[in-house]
């Protein structure tokens, strides 16, 4: 009895999907490069739909969003990634956490960090803020917080 081959099941023409993903390594290569040239700022928002326009937003002004729904995780990501130019947070957030602590947080983390905090039922805790930060009043665009953190970032 003969052994077959097996066949790919990408059939003729097609790439076969890589271990990591449906991308072959060129791509996921290329995407890293581009990644290592962008800002990267911090979004931390557990509303889905709000984290995707912000992160659309931010992504065509240039800058890769790097997104988190907890300040938990947000925390954890500013301690173990030190590309973070900047933070953007909700107060309102999944989790003990809320965003005026995660921006004290990373503020004692890291002192020169821009940071944005938003929110559409929280009033501005000039006492739960650090001084640099700027708070930003829901409803607004993500245009809005755009130009503020570009503010903060001329600095």
């Amino acid at each position: 009895m003969a052994v077959r081959p097996r066949r790919s099941r990408a059939g003729p023409g097609r790439a076969r999907p890589s271990r990591t993903g449906d991308v072959d390594n060129d791509t996921v290569k290329a995407k890293d490069d581009v990644r290592d040239e962008r800002p990267v700022i911090l979004v931390v928002e557990d509303e889905a739909l709000t984290i995707m326009d912000l992160s659309d937003v931010l992504d065509a002004a240039g800058y890769e969003a790097l997104q988190s729904a907890s300040a938990e995780r947000a925390l954890g990501l500013l301690t173990g990634r030190t590309d973070i130019v900047a933070l953007i947070t909700d107060v309102e957030l999944s989790g003990k956490t809320d965003g005026f602590d995660l921006a004290r947080s990373a503020a004692q983390m890291r002192p020169d960090l821009p940071i944005v905090v938003v929110s559409g039922r929280s009033k501005p805790d000039p006492d739960r803020m650090p001084s640099h930060a700027r708070f930003v009043a829901r409803p607004c665009r993500g245009d809005d917080i755009l130009e503020v953190l570009r503010t903060l970032m001329k600095g």
